[in-house]
């Protein structure tokens, strides 16, 4: 059995770990912040772990990133995820043809137009999801749902 792995705070970094709580972090964050206070308070691993129903190895791994990196070790790093294949100058430029242009574009109409003129390769699916999210489809490219209908 290795050695006991525990955190000192002083008082300012328990106060801020503390305040994290209350602040618009993510929620992954929060918790982190809650580990790292419950092992200075005397709270082992193992007893970390079952409250928050986590492996010991994740509570080591936040403890050790917290003793390495400090609180810029609680968030996650950035470039996580896939990467977004078009810019936004390319949604611009589909939405521009569908305001100019007299004729109606379906999906696949419109990802190969992308594909064609900007060299992006999207999926119709993909498209229409990205179009929808913005709001622009069909000949009415500044419609954006404001607000949730079912409230």
């Amino acid at each position: 059995m290795g050695a006991r792995l525990r955190v000192f705070l002083t008082r300012e970094q328990d106060k801020t770990l503390l305040n994290l709580r209350t602040t618009d972090a993510p929620q992954k964050v929060k918790d982190r912040a809650e580990v790292i206070r419950l092992n200075a308070h005397g709270w082992y691993v193992e007893k970390i772990a079952a409250h928050f129903n986590w492996t010991p190895q994740t509570v080591r791994e936040i403890l050790h990133k917290w003793q390495k990196l400090g609180l810029e070790g609680l968030w996650e790093l950035p470039g996580r995820g896939g990467k977004t294949k078009y810019s936004e100058e390319d949604i611009v430029f589909l939405e521009e043809c569908l305001k100019k242009e007299p004729r109606t574009y379906n999906s696949h109409q419109l990802a190969q137009k992308l594909s064609s003129d900007r060299q992006v390769k999207l999926s119709p699916d993909r498209l229409r999801r990205v179009l929808k999210k913005r709001g622009s489809f069909g000949k009415e490219p500044e419609r954006v749902i404001k607000e949730n209908k079912t409230l």
